[in-house]
């Protein structure tokens, strides 16, 4: 792409004030970088893709207001993390935070237990143990 064609529409990095770096061409063929505040394109396929986080997290609360899962699972959602980048931050195996996930067992971790998870989320256990959904 060269310089002068970079895209300039309107995006969510604008309204957070952001830029993207691209690598682009200049008049005389080398490459260079250059900033872009967006484009359609892009605009649309990240509009979706938080449109379907927003969904996945809607569906964690009601989740756990049903009593389905346990709060990890929303807390988790919220962060836009999966079993196994949590499993890392908590330093457990996959197969533990599965188990967490599910009321019956949250119910009975230790505080201890529940701080790991509380640091991952950056909120407080309190939060976490407390959290119903609604």
């Amino acid at each position: 792409m060269k310089k002068q064609d970079i895209p300039q529409d309107e995006s969510n990095l604008q309204s957070a004030n952001m830029t993207e770096m691209l690598y682009v061409t200049d008049e005389n063929n080398n490459y260079t970088t250059a900033q872009s505040i967006g484009w359609e394109a892009k605009k649309a396929a990240l509009d979706e893709s938080m449109e379907l986080i927003n969904e996945r997290i809607g569906e964690a609360r009601q989740n756990v207001a049903n009593n389905l899962v346990s709060p990890i699972v929303y807390f988790m959602e919220l962060n836009k993390m999966d079993m196994q980048v949590l499993a890392a931050y908590v330093n457990m195996w996959q197969w533990t935070v599965k188990r967490h996930a599910k009321p019956k067992t949250f119910k009975k971790l230790s505080d201890s237990t529940l701080k790991k998870y509380a640091d991952a989320f950056d909120i407080s256990v309190d939060e976490l143990k407390n959290f119903n959904g609604k």
